[in-house]
């Protein structure tokens, strides 16, 4: 069984521990070594301070990491990184009245709005791959995940080969669309698998009875049965499956501009810091409707807090 995240002052002790494990790691993890070979100079920041604004791309229902609350201002345990990622920008600049831009991504558009130079910066749920790599540049990890499934308590669905035969959802633009695909060929499963356009429209598909499961990243599915109109009438089940770290994402090329960001988030991420966050977004209750997704802290993350790193986990 998992162990819920410590709140206690011993457990911040511990986490402290794990942060003087942390600062004994050979590599640059926490953003603070020199940056790679080149001129030192961000494009990225010349372009901030040109324009005289940050432009941060973030998701409309990523729960709990970026979305609307009820007033559709964005919030979430990833966009409250890329606020200290601004504020790092900000001192790096000299700038401490920096104007914040945000614009709307899909799953789909946010790696061509990155690449393309429309934003600057995404922070919500963008899983690093090695083929994704070729298109945006990846910080240090912020949060590592595992597919699982998401049904009605009494559809009897317990495991992946209960699918079988059944009509499933996931999201476009993840890399879950793959996986389910795989799944389904290799434990031949017949599936009948709809791509809904984002994580809302996946769920409404399940709610309203089109799909039996929504398969997806754990911690979304939590997020998403917490949105639900009768949240204790579903269960987020499954032998959990490879993991995915996520990232916030940015152009590539940039070496100075990846070194702030992960200065940033590793002092977001230190362990103290990291504690008061996670307990925020995971364990207490979360806007809109103030329901706990009671999502524990896994030993994966534990190990990212040990040893921040920008490792392709797939």
């Amino acid at each position: 069984m998992r162990t819920r995240f410590p709140k206690t002052l011993a457990a911040l002790a511990l986490l402290a521990a794990v942060a003087a494990l942390a600062g004994c790691q050979p590599s640059c993890e926490r953003g603070d070594c020199a940056a790679p070979a080149g001129d030192g100079k961000s494009d990225t920041l010349g372009k901030v301070r040109e324009r005289g604004a940050i432009v941060l791309g973030y998701r409309e229902s990523s729960v709990p990491f970026s979305y609307y609350d009820n007033d559709r201002n964005v919030i979430g345990y990833s966009h409250d990184l890329a606020r200290q990622i601004v504020d790092e920008v900000k001192s790096e600049l000299g700038l401490p009245d920096l104007r914040v831009e945000l614009v709307p991504v899909s799953p789909e558009n946010r790696w061509a709005m990155v690449a393309g130079g429309r934003i600057d910066l995404e922070c919500g749920t963008s899983g690093h791959t090695v083929e994704r790599a070729q298109t945006v540049a990846f910080s240090n990890s912020i949060f590592i995940v595992r597919m699982r499934i998401l049904t009605r308590k009494d559809y009897g669905i317990a495991d992946f080969p209960d699918l079988a035969g059944k009509t499933v959802v996931t999201t476009a633009g993840t890399t879950n669309v793959d996986k389910v695909h795989r799944m389904n060929e290799e434990l031949n499963l017949g599936l009948n698998i709809i791509v809904a356009k984002d994580h809302g429209e996946a769920f409404q598909t399940l709610e309203t009875g089109r799909a039996a499961a929504f398969l997806m990243d754990d911690v979304l599915l939590y997020g998403e049965r917490a949105r639900a109109i009768r949240w204790g009438d579903w269960v987020v089940t499954g032998t959990p499956q490879s993991r995915e770290a996520y990232a916030c994402i940015m152009r590539r090329n940039d070496p100075a501009f990846k070194q702030l960001v992960d200065r940033a988030l590793g002092r977001a991420m230190a362990p103290e810091a990291f504690a008061a966050l996670y307990e925020k977004w995971f364990l207490r209750p979360v806007p809109p409707k103030g329901i706990k997704l009671d999502f524990p802290l896994s030993d994966d993350m534990r190990e990212l807090i040990a040893a921040p790193n920008d490792r392709v986990l797939q």
